[in-house]
């Protein structure tokens, strides 16, 4: 098994130093501000914004500003997606003049409302169109810009080592690969092995994607793939703590502010559901919530009532969403579910 310490030693995109190789995925409507501050604290290397629509961007439609704004933390990385040159160039300058210092361009979503625009992973089934929208993004700004992508659009157009390389070549500077297709979206087992082709494609660094959620696990995406990072996405639901915990570990250091009781658990939701409040405001703040409030549940109070449960979920005075959370955590926590990322 590969050297997890490997993962603790900095990366370098484009001139920006990146500390660590352990990344937070961009996540659509999950990795807002507060998820990237607490992922942050807890050590993740980078941290990147939940998809932003370069055209709705390019247009200054409303809730597109909390997207991209700068939150303070030392790399600011924004992801945009689309299918038009000129709104992913105008989206760039806009993002690149809020402060990213890295833009990264959505080529891997399998979303049906994404790829029905002809956006996310939909790009990978034209390649020339796809380098477009690079070369424009690159033309506009002069921060470095990286590429997130799949392994193709089904098994039968495997390109991501094409299209990485001739991404390569109109100046991308890194590039993040999920081990799966288009058409599989999450179902099945990634495949980490297939990495290793677009890896050997190219020089630039390679992001490895895809069911990890364990220090054990990104030891061995690194071996299978070859890749020099790894981006961890949805074994975040619920603990932001996952990426953190793992390039501390990797790093031969303690945990950073893993909760580790139960009352600190409950204090750690309560913040996060109150700066949600604090940046949304508290009507879309609530709705925003819930499935933070929800993953929280499920994974360390399993044994909440159904009727518990849906009252946090459902309630809409902050207050007693506060005191059910309280309540909801104060019998303890399942043994593991705090320790395994640590």
């Amino acid at each position: 098994m590969t050297d997890l310490t490997t993962l603790a030693s900095p990366l370098d995109v484009g001139g920006v130093r990146i500390p660590n190789r352990v990344f937070l995925a961009p996540m659509s409507g999950i990795t807002d501000e507060p998820f990237r501050q607490r992922a942050h604290t807890h050590g993740a290397g980078l941290v990147v914004s939940e998809m932003v629509a370069s055209g709705e961007l390019a247009k200054g439609r409303a809730g597109c500003d909390l997207r991209i704004r700068h939150s303070g933390l030392p790399v600011h990385m924004v992801q945009l997606a689309g299918r038009e040159a000129v709104h992913m160039g105008e989206g760039a300058r806009i993002a690149a003049g809020e402060g990213a210092d890295i833009i990264d361009i959505n080529m891997g979503c399998p979303a049906k409302k994404v790829t029905g625009g002809y956006a996310g992973s939909a790009l990978m089934r034209d390649l020339d169109h796809a380098l477009s929208l690079i070369e424009a993004v690159v033309g506009a700004v002069s921060v470095p810009v990286t590429v997130k992508m799949r392994l193709g659009w089904d098994e039968s157009a495997l390109n991501a080592p094409m299209l990485a390389r001739r991404a390569e070549q109109a100046g991308v500077k890194m590039v993040t690969v999920h081990g799966r297709t288009r058409c599989q979206f999450y179902q099945g087992k990634a495949d980490w092995r297939a990495i290793a082709r677009v890896k050997q494609a190219v020089s630039i660094p390679v992001v490895a994607n895809g069911d990890v959620g364990s220090p054990e696990e990104a030891a061995t995406i690194l071996e299978q793939s070859g890749a020099d990072a790894v981006m961890i996405g949805r074994a975040h639901y619920g603990a932001p703590w996952i990426a953190g915990g793992i390039a501390t570990r990797a790093a031969g250091a303690g945990a950073q502010g893993i909760p580790q009781t139960a009352q600190a658990l409950t204090d750690y939701v309560v913040s996060h559901y109150e700066d949600m409040l604090a940046l949304y405001g508290i009507e879309s703040g609530l709705r925003q919530a819930r499935k933070h409030l929800g993953w929280y549940l499920d994974r360390h109070a399993p044994d909440v009532s159904a009727e518990q449960r849906k009252a946090i979920l459902t309630c809409f005075e902050p207050r007693a969403v506060v005191a059910g959370l309280r309540c909801a955590f104060a019998d303890g926590l399942p043994s593991t579910s705090l320790r395994s990322a640590a």
